[in-house]
């Protein structure tokens, strides 16, 4: 008892301390809870640090890239179903057809979705949120929000995430054990898919609170604008070989994208007046997105 006790005071002050260092006076313009974001951004990025990062270390060590190509696979048949659902509801009829007939075909030809037979075949995959939709009809974004644990958002987007996880296929399954086996598999293997991406950000940013942040605005923008197709807007996870940071499969290699474009970045990140100002084009980018942990990639 005595040991929880400590633990627990131990626990309360590092969160102080982080707390005390994220103080900002002056807000961003766009960004009036910086000093809460930025605490809870150091929260996320430490829990990331010691707990997921690790575990999806653990789980590329031990699982064949096919393997993980497949639950990848999996997955995103599964989420196709709420694209198809968010373009509909936007009138994007084309859109939402093409996500249908992506997971007929892969759910039948691609043995459950195991494997992505639609993109061969030349059906774009699509990004789709509840998120999306309202801001597809006007609903501004509103000031932007660190999420505990699930990290880059905005007050739309947090309001759009309760919607997207009713939306979610897996959100009802039964039993419950099987569900959060399914929500944890897809949580480690989408880390894992992201792995190497941390020392791009690290290398690329001066500030980076403030390259996730204005990453991560840009890109939604981006998505509203209209174009949001896997193909044009580059948001297909990276697959990288090993989990120091190799390339993904016809991208660059990590290293030589942060000697292309990281300083500029930088640059750009620390320059910007306000969120959303950033020297990178949005479609090289995928920025964070819930349930996501702060990593992401450029190309």
């Amino acid at each position: 008892m005595q040991a929880m006790r400590v633990n627990s005071v131990a626990v309360m002050i590092a969160v102080a301390a982080l707390a005390g260092c994220a103080t900002v006076t002056t807000p961003t313009k766009g960004d009036p809870f910086e000093s809460y974001n930025r605490t809870m951004f150091k929260i996320n990025d430490k829990i990331d640090e010691v707990a997921l990062k690790p575990i999806a270390k653990g789980y590329v060590y031990v699982t064949p890239q096919p393997v993980r190509d497949s639950v990848t696979n999996f997955f995103g048949n599964i989420g196709d179903i709420y694209t198809a659902a968010n373009n509909l509801v936007q009138l994007k009829i084309a859109d939402g057809v093409s996500d249908i007939m992506r997971v007929v075909m892969n759910s039948i030809f691609g043995v459950a979705g195991l494997f992505d037979i639609a993109s061969v075949a030349g059906l774009p995959k699509h990004t789709q949120d509840f998120g999306l939709t309202l801001g597809h009809y006007g609903v501004p974004a509103g000031p932007y929000v660190v999420l505990p644990l699930l990290g880059p958002s905005t007050v739309r987007d947090t309001a759009g995430t309760v919607v997207d996880y009713f939306g979610s296929v897996t959100s009802y399954v039964d039993p419950t054990w099987f569900r959060t086996t399914l929500f944890g598999v897809q949580l480690v293997n989408t880390r894992a898919n992201l792995l190497g991406a941390g020392d791009v950000l690290s290398g690329a940013a001066l500030d980076k609170y403030s390259f996730v942040r204005n990453a991560y605005l840009q890109r939604r923008q981006y998505l509203i604008g209209g174009d949001n197709s896997a193909s044009a807007s580059s948001e297909s996870l990276p697959k990288y070989e090993d989990v120091g940071g190799g390339a993904a499969a016809g991208a660059e290699p990590a290293s030589a994208a942060a000697a292309a474009s990281g300083s500029e970045a930088a640059s750009g990140a620390a320059a910007a007046s306000e969120p959303g100002a950033t020297s990178v084009r949005p479609d090289q980018m995928v920025p964070p997105r819930v349930p996501s942990f702060p990593s992401f990639r450029l190309r």
